[in-house]
């Protein structure tokens, strides 16, 4: 299936933030806002805890970026990111949070298109995430 729109995109952008964490899942939607870019649509987030809802949303398409914690448990964000690269045609960008900067390569590892590491610094995960949605909206 394919997610590109040919149309001029003014719909929000649907970024899908995946923890087991509730406080996690906050950090990363305060940290973005509404509308981190004004040259991009507002966000609309889809929260997520567990990994079969993770799978559920990104097969059924309309999400624009992936925002997956690679320390929740019982399912990390890197192996779920690794498994969606290789099962979803045209699948939309994924951001993993890490736990260290350490741990870069595991990002690397899992397909991923950008990485943050905990703490999340807001300035450099809402840097990544403009950089990953700016290739969602057409020019």
């Amino acid at each position: 299936m394919n997610h590109s729109d040919s149309t001029t995109r003014t719909a929000p952008l649907r970024v899908l933030v995946y923890s087991d964490d509730v406080n996690t899942r906050q950090q990363v939607m305060l940290a973005l806002g509404s509308r981190p870019h004004p040259d991009l649509p507002e966000l609309e987030y889809v929260e997520v805890a567990t990994e079969p809802v993770v799978l559920a949303n990104m097969d059924a398409g309309h999400i624009d970026l992936a925002i997956l914690d690679g320390e929740a448990v019982p399912a990390g964000g890197l192996g779920i990111a690794k498994q969606l690269k290789d099962e979803i045609y045209d699948c939309p960008p994924v951001l993993v949070l890490t736990g260290r900067p350490q741990d870069a390569w595991l990002a690397t590892w899992s397909r991923a298109e950008a990485a943050c590491p905990h703490p999340l610094d807001p300035v450099q995960l809402a840097e990544s995430v403009i950089s990953l949605l700016r290739s969602r909206v057409p020019a």
